[in-house]
């Protein structure tokens, strides 16, 4: 026991020793990084300051914005930074910030991803009793019940996973901490109790996905039951983005739970873990743009008032 070593940082390992491969890729991370904090940023100004835009469904949507940014914000500029100067290390506190933020974030997108399924349900399968239904009041109660449940849900995890030493090993085989990457270098106990954790969330969350899914099913339902062309086409146009979403959310969560524990860093790998934690974060503002009648319009009318209106100003 005289001997035994106690870790107090972990060493993240890039994809290549080359200093050149490591500046491309926090440059990579860089971009990617400054293009979901544009996407995301565009898209809560667009929201808070359209006046056309003071619906329930546009104010999930803001805040699933703010979301993303944050869980993109967690983990990218801690790797941008030793990429680009070339250090690996990164403190034990700094480390379990990253898992609580990470957990914390994912888990209240997911809560949000329910409210949002539900607020189209009600507006496209019970229209005439929507304002009764989704109110301001609701609206906020299922906003601080989403930030309170993914808090409770983060702390749990985060405290079970750094509530004893780490004595293994302190190299991680990723560009930040990644949960099955710290379980790896984790003692039996904390592995047994993080595992019966996650059953559980997994019991909860396929349970959500189930939830949001059927809400899906009788929402295409109705819209296939609309005559009206026109209303069809703007029904979907406010549902299928969100069904994108969240579809993307799956997908990034199954790559997250069943990909392989990396023995040593790799592009596979690499490529693997940007796939789960910037993907989302940086092509939500781009299905939201492409795909939202509504925000299209705001985006026109923001736009015109502050770069063709002045242009003409300047003109006369």
């Amino acid at each position: 026991m005289g001997n035994l070593t106690i870790i107090t940082e972990f060493l993240l390992m890039d994809i290549s020793s080359s200093r050149e491969l490591q500046v491309l890729q926090g440059l990579l991370f860089l971009v990617i990084y400054l293009g979901a904090l544009a996407g995301n940023l565009l898209t809560i100004i667009v929201i808070v300051t359209d006046p056309h835009l003071r619906f329930p469904m546009y104010f999930f949507i803001g805040n699933l914005a703010f979301i993303d940014l944050c869980c993109i914000s967690a983990s990218v500029p801690k790797s941008i930074v030793n990429s680009l100067t070339g250090r690996k290390s990164i403190s034990l506190k700094e480390c379990a910030a990253q898992i609580f933020l990470f957990i914390f974030f994912a888990s209240i997108e997911l809560a949000f991803l329910a409210v949002m399924s539900y607020d189209r349900y009600a507006a496209i399968c019970h229209p005439l009793h929507y304002r009764l239904t989704v109110t301001p009041h609701m609206c906020a109660q299922a906003v601080g019940g989403s930030w309170a449940s993914g808090l409770l849900y983060s702390a749990i995890h985060t405290v079970t996973m750094f509530r004893l030493h780490f004595t293994k090993s302190n190299v991680i085989h990723q560009y930040f901490c990644d949960i099955p990457q710290i379980l790896r270098l984790s003692s039996s106990d904390v592995q047994f109790s993080e595992s019966v954790l996650l059953a559980v969330s997994a019991g909860i969350v396929l349970v959500c996905f189930s939830f949001m899914f059927m809400l899906y099913i009788k929402i295409f339902s109705s819209v296939l039951q609309i005559r009206s062309a026109e209303a069809r086409d703007k029904a979907l146009s406010t549902c299928t983005p969100q069904l994108a979403i969240l579809l993307l959310f799956v997908i990034s969560g199954l790559t997250a739970a069943l990909g392989p524990i990396a023995n040593k860093a790799s592009l596979k790998n690499l490529l693997t873990a940007m796939f789960y934690t910037t993907l989302p974060p940086f092509i939500n503002p781009l299905i939201y743009s492409l795909r939202n009648r509504e925000i299209n319009s705001a985006l026109r009318r923001m736009h015109r008032r502050y770069f063709e209106f002045p242009s003409r100003a300047l003109l006369d």
